[in-house]
């Protein structure tokens, strides 16, 4: 497709330039061509305009998006402002002197005289056209040795295209291929994303996370769990029937279990973690109190009445009278308070925080539809509801999500540099990528991308990537960035060579080590080389990688699905599970696994000596890249016989494997200060017992895809057991 493309705009070049005198030994004409010829689409795409110079008297080509003037026709891929803004990689256009570089840029007045006395400094902003019909024939960094082999055998001619842009360090190996097979299977239904959708999904689940705020503050006078209505979107999308991607509309029951324990966790006070004996005390007092007036102005039993009162009164004589007592005094205290007072606080709060569920619900269902009617408007050939057909038989190695209905005309998509940021805009909404990662999606799209070879679509369907996984990671500080964490390359490195690991069951097109892998948002990310949601996802051989999100209703469900593909297969079939060490009390997940007849081999990464890739890495600075784990993780081999046979958990493999664990010294020394909260080794039980999972704390050691659990400050609740520890 690059050559044909690069072809015809040579073809271009040799017909203008074909009257082969030169413009100086040709009279100027008299006046400007009343209809000059018309530049070839792809060019004018790409911003460039054929305009007339009165000065010179001649024909110039001038680009609106990188204010770059030519007098010769430009000729796309001789110059990629995207991977080569200042053109040191371009070559000289053919029958134009090389002395001349890039094209002979046209010089002006201005640029001769050199700059004046009252010039100043421009920000360095690098505006772009989107990527040229020329880019998909770029190759990739790494070539195959069967391609250089190709190469060394044909005639070896100047290619005007430049090399991609080659981040200074990269967190992925796109060479890798798959070992995954799967059974082919037809088209998803999914409707292709649009970013006027997209924009306007971005709008409700804002209006609905707003909702969700003003019911806590209204019914229970807290504010929401941090990080629960995010928890709540990965929960109901285990068990969502309906058709939006993000917002869950078809679920039973309708009352999240997840959303129901963290807000009633909350209730009377979030209990935050302690290190100091006057915050253990002042904290205690405020429970204690909290409880009463609870009591006191809900419609509660004369029993729970009696109990609440009396032990909230003891406890406030007892803060009263004994000035002597230590921290872990206090802590004992509140934990006994806390066990004779929250049943008969849960039980006057019940039907409250249930409303609060159920509202939030049918307000996402609600915005569902409309959204679908929406959208569904804007295709023209909008899709019919198919049957299901029957289970193909043939065996293929896995390929990325197709959609049945094709894409619609996408609205243009403005894109621009600032330093090594790529800003992409959309009707004033922006979002942002580093250099690296964009190059990584271009390279993605190139891979897995069928449907637009020229590249027309690439930045619409980017933005709309982006703009989903901002939206579900939320806008809080440091919100989100235990969303997709990853595994560290190292670790990847040795999974690939020691147990033939190729695929990642729980990762996104911005995290994923692999080119293949599995996500969340089968419409945004097919594009990009996702085989949709892993819960739908059914292979019949080959080595995986799993780094589930750590929620308990997902967790569960993936052990689920691992045993059933396990023992539906007799062809090798593996999966390396990552999850956390939980032991008080121990995750129904990990009790499973331990006891699954296809467990054959655990060891567990001992906190503390072990890191993980943030969830922001697409954007985040280099020196917060990685995070330490607080807690231990439990890295657990279920293979069937003959997996167990190919990809068996000897002593050295797994030795490399805690090797390659270990956080290199480079890392270490820059491992940030200001995660999404710091706690001394010496601190963590310092919460109460009942709570030694907080949400407060949560760093994502796994958990690639936009279901994974988030991180939050050191003063969010700790009372919601099921999420990932902090990073510190």
């Amino acid at each position: 497709m690059s050559n044909d493309s690069q072809g015809s705009a040579k073809g271009e070049v040799a017909r203008v330039m074909s009257p082969a005198a030169p413009a100086s030994s040709q009279g100027p004409p008299p006046s400007p061509p009343t209809k000059p010829p018309e530049l070839p689409d792809e060019l004018v795409q790409a911003g460039w305009s054929k305009c007339w110079s009165r000065r010179e008297n001649r024909p110039y080509y001038f680009n609106r998006f990188t204010n770059q003037s030519l007098w010769e026709v430009p000729v796309l891929g001789q110059h990629d402002v995207i991977s080569d803004p200042l053109g040191l990689n371009a070559a000289p256009a053919e029958g134009v002197d090389s002395n001349l570089g890039n094209g002979q840029r046209k010089r002006r007045s201005s640029e001769e005289q050199g700059a004046g006395p009252n010039s100043f400094k421009r920000a360095k902003v690098e505006p772009t056209t989107p990527i040229s019909p020329s880019t998909p024939g770029v190759k990739p960094w790494s070539s195959a040795p069967e391609e250089k082999q190709a190469q060394s055998t044909t005639p070896i001619t100047p290619s005007p295209t430049p090399t991609p842009y080659r981040p200074a360090v990269i967190y992925w190996d796109l060479d890798i291929q798959t070992n995954a097979v799967i059974r082919e299977h037809a088209p998803a239904n999914h409707l292709p994303p649009h970013p006027e959708i997209e924009l306007q999904r971005a709008q409700l689940v804002t209006k609905l996370r707003q909702h969700y705020h003003e019911l806590c503050h209204q019914r229970e006078g807290i504010d929401p769990p941090r990080e629960s209505f995010n928890r709540w979107l990965l929960e109901r999308k285990v068990i969502d029937k309906g058709h939006d991607p993000l917002l869950p509309s078809d679920c039973d029951p309708v009352i999240s279990p997840s959303m129901f324990r963290e807000v009633m966790n909350d209730i009377p006070i979030r209990l935050s973690r302690i290190k100091y004996k006057e915050e253990a005390r002042k904290l205690l007092f405020k429970y204690a109190e909290a409880a009463k007036k609870m009591i006191d102005s809900r419609n509660a039993s004369p029993e729970s009445r009696k109990v609440v009162k009396w032990n909230a009164e003891d406890t406030m004589s007892w803060l009263r009278r004994d000035h002597s007592a230590t921290k872990e005094d206090y802590m004992d205290r509140l934990e006994h308070l806390r066990k004779q007072c929250g049943p008969h606080v849960t039980a006057v709060a019940k039907d409250s925080v249930e409303g609060i569920c159920s509202k939030i619900y049918q307000l996402s269902a609600e915005y569902s539809r409309r959204l679908r009617q929406i959208h569904l408007s804007l295709l023209q050939d909008p899709p019919t509801e198919a049957c299901a057909s029957p289970q193909q038989s043939r065996l293929v190695y896995c390929y990325p999500v197709r959609l049945a209905a094709p894409s619609p005309p996408l609205p243009r998509v403005e894109l621009h540099f600032e330093n090594d940021v790529a800003c992409l805009r959309f009707r004033g909404e922006v979002v942002k990528v580093n250099r690296g990662h964009f190059s990584k999606l271009e390279l993605l799209y190139r891979y897995s991308c069928i449907d637009d070879p020229r590249f027309e679509k690439f930045l619409s369907r980017v933005w709309c990537l982006l703009k989903r996984y901002q939206v579900m990671f939320g806008s809080g500080a440091n919100e989100g960035t235990g969303l997709q964490g990853a595994l560290p390359v190292s670790v990847f490195e040795a999974l690939n060579r020691q147990f033939g690991v190729s695929f990642e069951c729980f990762a996104s097109p911005l995290n994923c080590y692999f080119k293949q892998f599995c996500s969340a948002f089968p419409d945004t990310d097919g594009f990009f080389g996702s085989r949709g949601p892993f819960l739908s996802f059914c292979p019949v051989s080959g080595s995986f990688e799993a780094n589930p999100p750590f929620c308990e209703e997902l967790m569960e469900v993936m052990v689920t699905h691992f045993e059933e593909l396990l023992d539906q297969s007799s062809e090798p079939l593996s999966f390396i599970v990552f999850v956390p060490e939980w032991r008080d009390p121990v995750t129904p997940a990990l009790t499973r696994m331990e006891g699954s007849r296809f467990l054959r081999h655990q060891l567990t990464i001992p906190p503390y000596e072990h890191e993980y890739r943030s969830g922001s890495q697409h954007i985040c600075k280099r020196d917060e890249m990685y995070y330490r784990a607080v807690h231990g993780t439990a890295v657990i081999f279920l293979q069937n016989n003959a997996g167990f046979a190919k990809w068996a958990p000897t002593p050295e493999r797994l030795a490399e494997l805690m090797a390659a664990y270990r956080p290199s010294s480079s890392r270490t020394t820059s491992l940030p200060t200001s995660g999404p909260a710091q706690i001394a080794p010496g601190e963590k039980d310092s919460a109460p017992k009942a709570s030694d999972r907080p949400p407060s704390a949560v760093m994502s050691p796994g958990g690639h895809d936009n279901n994974n659990t988030c991180s939050s400050s050191s003063s969010s609740s700790s009372s919601s057991p099921r999420d990932k520890t902090t990073t510190v």
